[in-house]
């Protein structure tokens, strides 16, 4: 079973057509949170995920999208963005919205935004916030989102810190070899990593591997769409950079 892992799209929609059509014909997709968020089109992400049939769960933005206090500890563009998202989306957007868990198992995965422990919040970006969260799994596999990073922390029992950091690059596959691991495929909508190009990873539980990848996207139609709604240049600007 190959499944399309995506996370953070930020209504991002060429960014979401881009990854889609990378990863061409797979089994699921899998999204794990912020689908909403920052970016231009709310609506229309949401309405190529329902024709996609993915299924997955909601973030801290999507929360934050349907009146959630969570607007409150976000930075001065993010809310700006979050109260422009709010007075635009659609009442099926709502919806689509409303009905995503904080957290899904799926074929023995376990999904989240944040983390198994925060569901919405926590960051994974440390070896012992990590391990504290590898403990936490059902079973072997947890998949998040929400730092924007392509990264896999590896139950590691031979070394001190007993967690294995490794950052994800296009065409690097890594096998799982049934190691208790959080994988985390970057972000669609919005990298954060350097490459502004949209990240998305194939999980592949037949042979047990991660393989992340890259797609380029049209940024500057994207960064013209938001100028055009009156979304905070900074949001824009660093599409370019992927930072």
């Amino acid at each position: 079973m190959r499944i399309c892992l995506i996370s953070d799209v930020h209504s991002n929609l060429p960014a979401l057509d881009a990854v889609l059509a990378a990863a061409g014909a797979v089994d699921a997709i899998w999204q794990l949170g912020d689908v909403v968020g920052y970016g231009p089109d709310p609506d229309g992400v949401v309405a190529r995920l329902q024709e996609r049939g993915a299924v997955g769960v909601r973030g801290n933005h999507d929360a934050a999208a349907l009146g959630g206090s969570e607007i409150e500890w976000f930075n001065p563009d993010a809310r700006r963005a979050m109260e422009w998202t709010r007075s635009t989306i659609s009442d099926d957007t709502r919806a689509w919205l409303e009905a995503l868990p904080e957290h899904r198992s799926e074929t023995g995965c376990e999904l989240v935004h944040g983390s198994p422990r925060e569901p919405l919040w926590e960051y994974i970006t440390s070896p012992g916030v990590a391990r504290d969260n590898l403990k936490l799994l059902d079973g072997a596999v947890g998949l998040h989102g929400h730092t924007h990073m392509p990264v896999a922390w590896i139950e590691d029992a031979e070394h001190g810190t007993g967690v294995e950091l490794v950052r994800g690059r296009p065409g690097l596959r890594l096998e799982l070899g049934g190691r208790r691991v959080l994988l985390n495929p970057g972000s669609v909508g919005q990298p954060r990593d350097g490459d502004p190009d949209a990240a998305f990873a194939i999980l592949d539980l037949g042979a047990a591997t991660i393989e992340w990848h890259r797609a380029a996207y049209d940024i500057r139609a994207v960064q013209a769409e938001m100028k055009s709604a009156g979304l905070p240049g900074s949001l824009a600007s660093r599409l370019s950079a992927g930072l």
